[in-house]
């Protein structure tokens, strides 16, 4: 049985909302100004939470490692990793600011840490979660402090195996954190190939884990995240901006804030349209369903206390009589009454033999 995860005031798990995080990541540019406008346009599209990234470029990169391929098109340039981030970079008092901004704004903060400082500095602000990038997969080390800061975790798991996933899961419970994870599956492309969101593997996970299993969303446009909530996903994880003509590394693969909304209401939708899985007829169908099944009606007029073959009734609409599954019940009676053809047949129709 797959246990739900608290983030904040929400719950994720089978049965629970999907949980959608706007994520802003470093689209702000390093601009206050700019994170703050993400986050009133992740309030109004009503995303559960909006994510940004905690870094200390020093710790994250060496100073000659060069722009990843996507980096380079999505910038226009080759050149410094290193340079690049650091102008992304945002300190303590900014994510304070940010976090105290989400709280009056009535959304949940979240923030991916990259080394150890930046999750102790998560700690600090009483940060609901850890959002842990695929690129830490694979960082045992790194994954057993997290662990040990004791707060939920969602990681992503974009370019692991299966196996590199288990082996993962292995040290957040070394360090302490035995329950409260949540898997993301996610293609660590920008923007990932649709062919290649391989979502079935959400699948996969749920079963090998027994966790809940969401889906951190690279692809362009909205399409692949409500397939993923159709198939399961607890969780819509996506890139947004203000604006993909932006300079900066992700806005190329980010919605904007109208196709972030459009995303909320789309996940919304297919919620509502799969339902709670009870087969019963739905409370619109009800009206139509007297008008739209079918009776036991008289093929042939029937006389006054004659006996009731199966050659004098058929079936036909309205459903206002006694339905079909009655044939066998009213062969052999007789007619209580003249039955004209085509009449509908019901209980008074019928002289029943109580013998």
């Amino acid at each position: 049985m797959i246990q739900p995860v608290q983030i904040g005031h929400q719950w994720i798990g089978p049965h629970q909302p999907c949980f959608v995080i706007a994520e802003a990541g470093v689209n702000h540019n390093g601009q206050m100004e700019l994170a703050f406008q993400l986050i009133d346009a992740a309030v109004a599209a009503g995303a559960d939470a909006i994510k940004f990234q905690a870094f200390i470029t020093e710790e994250l990169i060496t100073p000659e490692a060069p722009k990843a391929g996507y980096q380079v098109e999505t910038t226009g340039e080759p050149g410094s990793q290193y340079k690049m981030l650091k102008a992304l970079e945002l300190n303590g008092e900014q994510h304070r600011q940010l976090k105290e901004y989400c709280t009056a704004q009535g959304i949940i903060y979240l923030c991916t840490p990259y080394e150890n400082a930046s999750a102790d500095l998560l700690a600090e602000l009483d940060v609901a979660a850890y959002k842990i990038a695929s690129t830490d997969t694979t960082n045992l080390p790194f994954l057993k402090y997290v662990a040990g800061k004791n707060r939920p975790v969602l990681l992503s798991t974009g370019m692991s195996t299966l196996s590199e996933v288990e082996q993962a899961l292995a040290a957040l419970r070394t360090g302490g954190l035995m329950h409260e994870i949540v898997l993301l599956h996610c293609t660590s492309e920008y923007p990932a190939p649709l062919a290649e969101s391989n979502l079935r593997a959400m699948q996969t996970m749920t079963q090998a884990f027994a966790l809940p299993v969401g889906f951190s969303d690279h692809t362009a446009g909205i399409g692949a995240s409500p397939w993923a909530v159709a198939l399961g996903a607890c969780v819509i994880e996506k890139h947004f901006t203000l604006d993909r003509s932006l300079p900066g590394p992700d806005h190329r693969a980010s919605l904007e804030p109208d196709e972030l909304d459009q995303l909320v209401q789309t996940i919304r939708n297919v919620e509502a349209a799969l339902g709670d899985g009870i087969k019963r007829p739905a409370p619109s169908e009800l009206p139509n369903k007297p008008h739209m099944q079918k009776s036991l009606v008289a093929r042939r007029a029937i006389p006054a206390g004659g006996q009731i073959t199966a050659e004098d009734l058929t079936c036909k609409r309205p459903g206002f009589g006694l339905t079909p599954d009655w044939l066998e019940r009213v062969v052999g009676q007789r007619a209580a009454h003249a039955i004209a053809a085509n009449e509908i047949i019901t209980l008074a129709s019928i002289a029943w033999d109580v013998a």
